[in-house]
């Protein structure tokens, strides 16, 4: 089930919106927020937002009560528009990150959409047509990732069969018949081959050299020939395997915003 949110001070595009994302998927939970305080009060995770940019005091709604996620209170957590909530999410350092599509009236706002990761866009009037593809490829993206975040690894180490997430490893190093596993505070060795796990951990990580498979979740920065992680390591990037890192990270990046 993809959680989404709806957070625009008109009632109608609201519903709208909400017709829209249940048409093409009935099963969909949607939670609806007429202002940025609303949102950020509630403090509820969601795995897409479609947020008016123009977004500013919220629309009277009769039917939004004191309690309701929907009924907005002036606090710290205000903001004055949609740009200002997407850019209060993203500078959330903790929690899954949402796929934000902006909603908006006026064409001239969606350049400032890259400013944020935004994934897409709509226009209103919304057509119909381009809202189903759009929801489309996001949820497709948002079911990709889950997937990936589902995988474990199975390891066997001194005798005993120990389970990892993906998230545990910073990078996997290639010694003879053995991998090393270079997690956030040890290292593990056990008996493997690094093709099977590029193979099986593809998405998340890429052989960025012969013996070296790297979390692009840790990537912190890159040059030509070296990769600089989370916890401060340099590894070694091939001139073969540049341009093909480049795209696996800016594809990682996308997939896990």
């Amino acid at each position: 089930m993809i959680k989404t949110a709806i957070c625009d001070d008109e009632p109608y595009i609201r519903s709208y919106l909400a017709s829209l994302i249940r048409s093409q998927d009935p099963g969909a939970a949607v939670t609806e927020y007429a202002s940025a305080a609303a949102y950020l009060s509630d403090g509820a995770e969601y795995d897409l937002l479609f947020l008016d940019i123009e977004l500013g005091a919220p629309a009277k709604d009769s039917a939004a009560g004191p309690d309701s996620p929907m009924a907005a209170s002036p606090d710290r957590n205000s903001c004055e528009n949609g740009m200002d909530l997407a850019r209060r999410i993203r500078s959330m350092r903790e929690g899954p990150q949402p796929l934000i599509i902006f909603v908006t009236g006026y064409e001239s706002y969606v350049y400032d959409a890259f400013d944020v990761d935004a994934f897409q866009y709509l226009l209103k009037p919304i057509d119909e047509q381009r809202f189903a593809e759009v929801y489309r490829r996001a949820a497709q993206r948002i079911r990709a990732k889950t997937a990936q975040q589902g995988k474990k690894l199975v390891i066997r180490c001194a005798g005993t069969s120990r389970i990892l997430a993906p998230d545990d490893v910073y990078y996997m190093e290639s010694q003879g018949h053995k991998i090393v596993l270079h997690l956030k505070d040890t290292t593990l060795e056990y008996y493997a081959r690094l093709a099977d796990l590029e193979q099986e951990l593809q998405g998340q990580f890429y052989r960025i050299h012969k013996g070296l498979l790297v979390n692009l979740a840790y990537v912190e920065e890159y040059g030509r020939t070296t990769v600089t992680l989370a916890n401060g390591e340099y590894l070694n990037l091939s001139k073969y395997k540049y341009d093909g890192f480049v795209k696996a990270h800016l594809q990682f990046m996308r997939t896990s915003m």
